[in-house]
């Protein structure tokens, strides 16, 4: 019996990635799992606490009240292996090894040409009305390649490594070219998926980004085409080595699930199986939520929910807090 108790605990240290529900702050999804994760250990047959043998005192009863002290021997539980104090897992350290690791992330953008907003995003303040109608996808395309060209130049910059060399060669065929250390937001790919003027969709492929730096890219776009763009909605797709397949819906959030998906990453791992990986299309196509004005101060990086025994890499589907 307690051998289910420590593999429970020693299968709750890693990672492992939620789907967040549209709408829904990423602090809400937080508390859920972790309710969800106490409820599977708590369900588990519970381990008697062992006993302990300690002296209590007590008073000896006269005629007149009490007389004196003695102490009675007595056995009670021993609170240090009681089922609800819990430990701190290995998750929190490997979550700040994947922030400070130059990953890559897939969004999916929701643009719309035609105003400009004072934050770039669809509920900002109106500054600017402009046409669209000469907007052709060609057009588009052509500015995406050349947003994709610059980045390409600013990653070999801060890559710091020789371009010439076999190493850097190596590195961009397997798609882990990337900067060394921290660097300006980057992208590293970008191409349209749909184009229905006045909207679009943009498939990116960044670094280092954040909630502003993928607004103001949808912004420049619509410069660049001479019109102006805003951003009405983000999905994430992929968050390093997790992928949108990886993400667990609600009715996913149990302590089972929960382990499988952190044994499956535990094992990549051992495989090697960790790397960078190019844009590709998702089977998954969760609904587009529009960005929320309450929150739009915070970073994309934060995001991601930290717990005493796990930490979670959410997918957001908005810049929800």
């Amino acid at each position: 019996m307690a051998a289910q108790w420590i593999r429970m605990f020693r299968g709750l240290e890693g990672l492992f990635c939620v789907y967040k529900p549209p709408g829904v702050p990423w602090k809400h999804v937080r508390n859920s799992v972790e309710t969800n994760l106490l409820k599977g250990i708590n369900d588990l047959p519970a381990q008697p606490a062992p006993q302990a043998v300690r002296f209590l005192p007590g008073t000896v009863e006269g005629n007149g009240g009490p007389t004196g002290l003695t102490l009675s021997a007595a056995s009670v539980p021993v609170l240090a292996s009681h089922p609800l104090v819990l430990g701190v897992g290995s998750g929190n350290k490997e979550v700040d090894h994947l922030h400070k690791t130059a990953v890559s992330r897939d969004y999916t953008l929701e643009g719309e040409f035609g105003f400009a907003t004072d934050d770039f995003s669809h509920i900002g303040r109106v500054i600017e009305r402009t046409t669209y109608e000469h907007i052709t996808q060609d057009k588009l395309e052509r500015v995406l390649a050349m947003l994709q060209g610059v980045n390409q130049k600013t990653l070999l910059k801060y890559s710091n490594v020789d371009m010439r060399s076999q190493e850097a060669y190596e590195m961009a065929v397997s798609g882990s070219l990337g900067p060394d250390g921290k660097s300006a937001p980057i992208l590293t790919g970008l191409r349209c998926i749909r184009f229905r003027p006045p909207h679009f969709t943009l498939e990116v492929q960044c670094i280092n980004e954040t909630q502003r730096y993928l607004r103001r890219v949808v912004h420049e776009i619509g410069l660049e085409l001479r019109s102006t763009a805003v951003c009405k909605g983000v999905r994430r797709t992929r968050d390093g080595v997790f992928s949108l397949q990886d993400a667990l819906t609600r009715h996913r959030w149990t302590a089972a699930d929960i382990t499988r998906a952190v044994r499956r990453y535990q094992d990549s791992k051992k495989h090697g199986q960790v790397s960078h990986t190019q844009i590709q299309g998702s089977t998954v196509e969760p609904t587009m939520e529009n960005t929320n004005s309450s929150n739009q101060q915070n970073e994309i990086s934060e995001g991601t929910a930290v717990s005493d025994n796990v930490a979670i890499p959410i997918y957001s589907e908005n810049f929800s807090s």
